[in-house]
């Protein structure tokens, strides 16, 4: 068993614990769909969440051949575009300017916790600030049930429900562009950059490879959505022959090429977590608009950094 395992740290079983708590939110999110009679696409609503959660809570008991078949069943409801918000449980406006003035700013006290328990959680070795978030989640839903008694469980879970459903399948891109990252590692892609690049860059030449370095990285995380992702196969490709084998600083370098991912990062759709979830959220009538502010201020950063590399990692 994995929970009684010693050779399994604590923070690993922390982690699984979190993950079967958002699988179980997955869950009451697809059981929640499916009795909604005002959902347009209730079936595949359903099957989309219950087969998440049910992977999520339980993947790690069911054989790899099955969760992969269970992936491949919950995608399909998503990619014919069968995955909908039914209806919303959200308080009225009215109902929500009685509790504001009833909390007042404490609101932001339980959102405040969540920052500083992951923060926390960071500096204790062995244990990600994941764990930390979902500490911080916990105890930040018992102040608010403080704060109100009507507070209850189920309104915990009905506003997660809401939130899942307004956020959709996009909620999952994060994570599948991190495995796409590591595919990408494993199957040479890195290499095939390295050859490519090799007939651009002149030989010996450090500042042009700290440059290519640079707007690869910016242009990588575009495609991939993820600059930790595109990092491994930039650095394998570019960053290793072009710049740090030509005596370029490593820790100036190798950092300031993640910030340079995280310019891609503002550019781009595929960073649904930074440039997609919140136009959901906030049900921004322009889906490009986080985009189209971002331009600028990256492309400022992007210049600034690299003129940093130059400067001080050669």
């Amino acid at each position: 068993m994995f929970f009684m395992n010693g050779d399994v740290s604590l923070g690993s079983k922390l982690l699984e614990i979190l993950y079967m708590l958002c699988g179980i939110v997955c869950i009451y999110a697809g059981v929640k769909n499916a009795k909604d009679k005002e959902n347009p696409s209730r079936l595949g609503t359903a099957i989309f969440w219950i087969v998440l959660g049910v992977v999520m809570t339980f993947g790690r008991y069911i054989p790899d051949l099955v969760n992969g078949i269970l992936v491949f069943i919950m995608v399909i409801p998503a990619v014919i575009g069968k995955v909908k918000p039914g209806k919303s449980d959200a308080a009225t406006p009215e109902k929500q300017t009685a509790d504001y003035k009833k909390i007042g700013m404490k609101i932001f006290i339980p959102a405040l916790l969540i920052g500083i328990f992951a923060l926390i959680f960071a500096f204790i070795e062995g244990i990600s600030s994941l764990v930390g978030m979902g500490v911080g989640v916990i105890v930040g839903a018992i102040i608010l049930k403080i704060y109100n008694p009507e507070n209850k469980v189920k309104t915990f879970m009905d506003d997660s429900e809401r939130f899942l459903s307004i956020i959709g399948p996009v909620c999952l891109l994060p994570c599948l562009l991190g495995v796409l990252g590591k595919i990408f590692t494993v199957a040479g892609v890195g290499d095939v950059i390295s050859t490519l690049v090799g007939n651009i860059i002149p030989e010996g030449n450090l500042a042009v490879g700290i440059i290519v370095y640079a707007i690869g990285m910016m242009l990588f995380t575009m495609i991939m959505g993820n600059a930790f992702a595109a990092i491994t196969v930039m650095t394998v490709g570019i960053g290793a022959p072009f710049v740090f084998a030509l005596g370029a600083d490593p820790v100036i370098c190798g950092m300031l090429a993640l910030t340079c991912g995280y310019c891609g990062t503002l550019l781009t759709p595929m960073a649904a977590n930074f440039n997609i979830v919140p136009v959901a959220i906030l049900e921004m009538n322009d889906k490009w608009g986080v985009i189209k502010k971002q331009v600028v201020p990256a492309l400022c950063l992007i210049a600034f950094q690299i003129a940093y590399m130059l400067l001080f990692g050669m």
